[in-house]
């Protein structure tokens, strides 16, 4: 399967979406590699009542990260980099209300999220306009 992309997508936007692609599939496939460890450990700040949402939520975030990564591979444009920057607002929404300390970890895990959306917003923009 190859992408399918405008003629006019310079090489560079090439990269940069090729290595959003990268991050959003590679997400998917550790958040189920690691769904017993790494995955539910993330979720530990929840309240106990939400134990039971905890493999949905941890599917569905795989699920959609998946999604994302094939999207915007397969059919990059204005919708997939709309969704992806919706997804990735939303999940970093949740992830601060589970665990605002994240902001301080050392490696950055949300506000990395930060260049990851203004990649989103150049590509948006760049993308020709569907009528």
């Amino acid at each position: 399967m190859t992408s399918i992309t405008t003629p006019a997508e310079p090489p560079e936007l090439r990269w940069l979406r090729g290595t959003l692609v990268f991050v959003w599939l590679w997400t998917a496939v550790v958040s189920v590699v690691e769904w017993h460890g790494q995955s539910l450990a993330l979720l530990a700040g929840l309240p106990p009542a939400w134990a039971g949402a905890k493999p949905w939520l941890i599917g569905t975030g795989a699920l959609l990260d998946a999604v994302l990564g094939v999207w915007l591979w397969w059919r990059p444009g204005r919708t997939a980099y709309a969704a992806a920057l919706a997804a990735l607002a939303g999940m970093t929404l949740l992830a601060t209300v589970i665990e605002p300390g994240w902001w301080l970890h050392p490696f950055g895990p949300l506000s990395k999220n930060a260049p990851i959306a203004a990649a989103l917003v150049l590509l948006w923009r760049r993308a020709p306009a569907r009528p």
